[in-house]
């Protein structure tokens, strides 16, 4: 009985022990639209299962949480900043700005609509990784250009670490967008994850 009333104590222990270390990480938030939620995958296929993944083979102790919505545009970011905000994150992913542009919204909007998500975080005192996207072609070169320069200005009046192009490994390697032509594939989503942390790993902590 002694041997079992022991063991089970240390158990009992252990397990509060990886319970405290769990909550001792800081929080990383990926708050984005279909991306980050990762629409047409698996269960830890989105970039920010692969994020986590990259994260902890490279001793940085942080626990990801992916608070992506499919279909989100910058007005939900918007209305979703206060649920953000309360998790009192450490860093935030701000993945949003292609349904704005798929749209055809105006580019003002989205630029409004990020400055107040961007402006946010930085009153919270967290640190900020801006991810930018692109268009298809037949969006048009005007429309295009105006959509990518806002994340380019927002960045630098902001002074956030910044990838001005999500998809800029995925760009001709097959297998990584899904039939749609817009998601990214579970290859894709592992590959963004990649793309990111060069820009991220200044911002983190060991």
């Amino acid at each position: 009985m002694d041997v079992r009333r022991t063991l089970i104590v240390s158990l009992g222990f252990l397990l509060l022990a990886c319970t405290v270390l769990a909550a001792d990480k800081p929080l990383l938030i990926c708050f984005g639209d279909s991306i980050t939620a990762g629409y047409g995958l698996g269960p830890g296929q989105a970039y920010p299962d692969a994020l986590q993944h990259d994260l902890d083979t490279r001793g940085y102790r942080y626990k990801v949480d992916n608070q992506g919505t499919s279909g989100a545009t910058t007005k939900d970011a918007v209305a979703s900043l206060r649920s953000v905000l309360l998790l009192h994150p450490d860093v935030v992913i701000v993945e949003f700005g292609g349904n704005d542009g798929l749209r055809g919204l105006s580019p003002d909007w989205t630029r409004r609509n990020l400055d107040t998500v961007l402006a946010a975080l930085e009153a919270a005192h967290i640190k900020i990784l801006l991810a930018g996207i692109t268009l298809p072609p037949n969006y048009g070169s005007d429309y295009i250009h105006s959509f990518e320069q806002v994340f380019r200005d927002l960045a630098a009046k902001h002074h956030t670490a910044f990838v001005p192009m999500l998809y800029k490994d995925l760009v001709n390697v097959p297998g990584t967008i899904q039939p749609d032509g817009i998601h990214p594939t579970a290859k894709g989503s592992r590959m963004i994850a990649t793309t990111l942390l060069p820009a991220l790993k200044p911002l983190l902590k060991k």
